[in-house]
């Protein structure tokens, strides 16, 4: 009788413990966070990393600012003049991309110039990229070139946005 009272009690606590599911994990661990704060320019390159990896438009409206403007010479149809859009058009652009890639990896290239101005308000950032873009395995677009960034914010202590992106890559 003992042995089988025994044998219930094991069969009671397997049945209360997954060993096929791992714990959550409540810890406070801030390194292993995938977001920046955005008080950093790396920071904002981070979150577009981030934004383009998890095809994540929240995470990527986070960081256009309401007077954004992309810029890109039209080098097909337009012989090199710039054509330019604003938030709007970058938001629905981007959610295009987003929904319609089965993959975006965008690799960060080394930084080849960055300033601020005096009181910290503004940042330019010149920093080369790879974008690797799968729509579906046999169709695989290649983009490499310079983001020139423009970084804004009202103070120092708020978070980056980025107010103007040139593009220069190779399409």
């Amino acid at each position: 009788m003992k042995f089988i009272v025994f044998i219930l009690i094991i069969c009671l606590t397997l049945v209360a413990c997954n060993p096929f599911a791992p714990a959550l994990d409540n810890s406070k661990d801030e390194g292993s966070n995938l977001l920046s704060d955005q008080k950093t320019p790396d920071g904002v390159c981070q979150n577009l990393k981030y934004a383009y990896t998890f095809r994540d438009t929240t995470v990527y409206g986070h960081l256009i600012d309401g007077n954004f403007t992309f810029i890109y010479p039209d080098y097909d149809n337009n012989n090199g003049a710039d054509v330019t859009w604003g938030r709007y058009i970058e938001m629905q652009s981007a959610y295009a991309l987003f929904q319609y890639a089965q993959r975006l990896d965008l690799i960060w290239n080394r930084i080849t110039d960055s300033s601020f101005n005096a009181d910290r308000t503004v940042a330019t950032i010149s920093r080369g990229f790879n974008l690797t873009v799968t729509l579906n395995p046999n169709q695989i677009i290649y983009v490499d070139g310079y983001a020139d960034l423009t970084l804004g914010r009202q103070r120092p202590q708020d978070p980056w946005m980025i107010t103007s992106w040139y593009d220069d890559s190779n399409h």
